[in-house]
């Protein structure tokens, strides 16, 4: 019997490997794929609105599953990809798990976003300008797991995760054992500040497949968002899971049994959920 597949997609400045527990949890249901790293093939570029990003998933879809619908599952910039790609082909999408890409309600919070992208407010107030200062150079891989174990925003990470993310998330320079970010900084920039201005609206007219979405309780993206155009779009299949926005990296497991439950959802089964 053959299994559904799964293609996955990162978030922002994180490469496919570091959500290996997550993705490790559900191989044994899903035949799971992922692009790597999003937006580093030069023939899909960084652009406004993520059109080649999206294309690259697409193409993707095309190329590698030759027309067959599969479930796409997406966390932060990896669920507004899926969704992207949704709309645009969804012949080759069964449905889309959302995992904390909140989709921005049109209205006073879409206008402030546009008015800070404009003024660099945005850059200031997002991770954008946090990426611009990152170091992203250490001498050694126990140098660079310090670094990141040392810092409030990894304390809450599942360790297995947090050493996924320097054996896939840093990669060797070639001089010695030093290492290197492995999603390029000015890239992950880029991203930040190219979000595609009309995917709230398009997708509030209708999405052609079932969404679900899996929302952090303490998720600070999801309230500046806003979360009525999202209950919009997903209806009823919403669920809320301990954690911040990176409840992927800190509840891994637990993340794998909600993505479970929520394919099941959309396929109209029901089973006993095993998220918290």
């Amino acid at each position: 019997m053959t299994r559904d597949i799964l293609h996955f997609s990162h978030g922002n400045g994180f490469p496919a490997g570091v959500y290996r527990k997550l993705l490790g949890a559900l191989a044994d249901e899903y035949d799971v794929r992922a692009i790597d790293r999003i937006g580093h093939d030069p023939h899909y570029p960084v652009t406004p609105g993520w059109r080649y990003l999206r294309d690259e998933l697409v193409d993707t879809l095309t190329r590698q599953y030759r027309g067959e619908p599969v479930w796409l599952v997406g966390h932060s910039l990896g669920g507004f990809l899926s969704l992207m790609a949704a709309l645009k082909a969804p012949q080759s999408v069964r449905g889309v798990v959302l995992i904390d890409s909140p989709i921005v309600t049109p209205g006073w919070r879409t206008q402030m976003l546009r008015l800070g992208l404009l003024t660099g407010l945005y850059e200031r107030m997002s991770p954008a300008g946090v990426t611009k200062r990152r170091r992203d150079h250490w001498p050694d891989w126990e140098t660079a797991w310090q670094h990141f174990a040392g810092k409030p925003a990894f304390a809450g990470w599942d360790p297995d995760v947090l050493r996924d993310y320097i054996d896939c998330g840093t990669m060797p320079t070639g001089e010695g054992e030093a290492r290197r970010l492995a999603f390029a900084r000015d890239i992950e920039y880029r991203i930040y500040l190219t979000l595609p201005p009309r995917l709230a609206v398009r997708a509030m007219r209708g999405v052609p497949v079932p969404v679900g979405f899996l929302a952090g309780t303490e998720s600070r993206e999801l309230r500046q968002a806003g979360i009525g155009a999202t209950r919009r779009i997903v209806g009823t299949h919403l669920r809320y899971l301990r954690g911040t926005h990176l409840f992927p990296m800190e509840r891994p497991l637990e993340t794998a049994n909600a993505v479970r439950d929520m394919l099941a959802e959309l396929r109209g089964e029901r089973r006993r959920s095993l998220a918290a």
